[in-house]
């Protein structure tokens, strides 16, 4: 069976932390080694990290100095953890996986995705899912990545360091030929209500800077209204609002994309309401 290892981000997080860190530990498939990025934290979160360490050998530790919350340094976070698995020369795997403090996962989860993606070598990006609304593209937490896709990607094994970072990922698969996939078995929980902090300002903003399509967005923010579901009803609007209201920068992490991202991300887009609009006028 495939190999993996884990990253994990944290800040002020004593509350969450050692559930989300045991949740991965306790899996029936358990990782090469998890590497956690204490972001600044203020509280006992890196007094209960030292301690866990303690008798888990494979568990690595970045530690910043506290400083103000900036979502900005959530992906270079990441980008930080699979510099130290290169430069500490630690075991290649055939899969990493992105967690948070405040997730949990089912006891099997890594098993059933893995499992599931060795018998789907197309599969480039796979999750599970925490609620009985099963989306269509992988939630951002619990997300696996074929490495073999990761390291050859236009972005040579890192994740862009711009808004949109989740998404931009799972377009880069489809166009290097990899698809991607939610398992509705494979389970996880949210210790914390998703938005509660950024009220979606993200998922509405990330959207312009990635070119989606207007007609793509709509559909999506009236899906989530009239269900209530992912984002919840309030959450819709502040993403419909975000996505028509952003003004990106000139760079930096708030910059546009690329124009051949954001014509390819917009080509699928039309391309699948095109597809369900004929579905409809069958």
């Amino acid at each position: 069976m495939g190999t993996y290892f884990t990253i994990i981000t944290c800040r002020n997080s004593e509350d969450n932390i050692t559930q989300a860190l045991k949740s991965i530990k306790q899996q029936t498939l358990k990782p090469e080694y998890i590497i956690v990025i204490d972001d600044g934290s203020t509280d006992k979160t890196p007094e209960l990290l030292l301690d866990l360490q303690k008798d888990w050998d494979s568990l690595h530790i970045i530690s910043h100095p506290a400083s103000e919350y900036d979502i900005r340094r959530v992906v270079r976070n990441w980008n930080e953890a699979l510099k130290l698995a290169r430069i500490k020369g630690l075991s290649q795997t055939d899969y990493h996986m992105i967690a948070t403090d405040d997730t949990v996962y089912s006891h099997s989860y890594a098993e059933k995705i893995i499992s599931y993606m060795d018998l789907n070598a197309q599969l480039g990006i796979v999750s599970g899912t925490y609620s009985k609304y099963a989306p269509i593209m992988p939630h951002g937490a619990g997300r696996f990545v074929r490495n073999s896709f990761f390291e050859n990607s236009c972005w040579s094994g890192y994740y862009p360091e711009q808004m949109g970072y989740e998404s931009a990922v799972l377009y880069e698969a489809n166009r290097c030929g990899f698809g991607y996939a939610v398992l509705d078995d494979a389970t996880f929980e949210h210790t914390k209500a998703l938005g509660k902090d950024h009220k979606f300002y993200e998922f509405g903003a990330s959207m312009h800077t990635l070119g989606y399509h207007p007609l793509f967005v709509i559909a999506r923010f009236l899906k989530y209204f009239t269900t209530g579901k992912v984002t919840g009803r309030l959450g819709s609007l502040y993403m419909l609002y975000y996505y028509f209201k952003y003004k990106s920068k000139s760079e930096g992490y708030d910059r546009m994309y690329d124009e051949k991202i954001r014509k390819y991300v917009r080509k699928r887009q039309v391309d699948r309401l095109r597809r369900l609009l004929l579905l409809k006028l069958r």
